[in-house]
């Protein structure tokens, strides 16, 4: 029976570049969908949020061109904690799904692993 769950997912970012930001969004994003054998069709909403010096482009614009056209998306700035790590964007993808919440793959990627070393791949 599927059910409702919330993936979690974060990579660091090499630069305040759009082109980084694309490519780590589509990364970051497909590989989520992979290790959960999704498609974006059993996606029901995706935030995005990015470190606040992250702004040279929008994480949105990028999971549209990698088919998430009819996905609600929303982008964030994340609080600005001193000390926290720098140039990271983090997913919170819902969906429709007959995994158990423990059979959820939570992807965390490039320096981000740093953030949940108990769960990343």
């Amino acid at each position: 029976m599927s059910q409702v769950r919330a993936i979690r997912g974060a990579t660091q970012l090499e630069a305040n570049t759009s082109a980084a930001m694309e490519a780590a969004t589509k990364e970051l994003l497909l590989e989520m969908l992979a290790a959960n054998e999704l498609t974006p069709e059993d996606l029901i909403s995706v935030f995005l949020t990015v470190t606040p010096d992250l702004n040279a482009a929008f994480p949105a614009a990028f999971a549209r061109e990698v088919g998430f056209a009819s996905v609600p998306l929303l982008c964030a700035v994340e609080i600005d904690v001193p000390g926290a790590l720098q140039r990271v964007l983090r997913v919170m993808m819902h969906c429709q799904t007959t995994r158990t919440s423990s059979e959820i793959a939570h992807v965390y990627l490039h320096g981000a692993k740093a953030l949940r070393r108990d769960i990343a791949q």
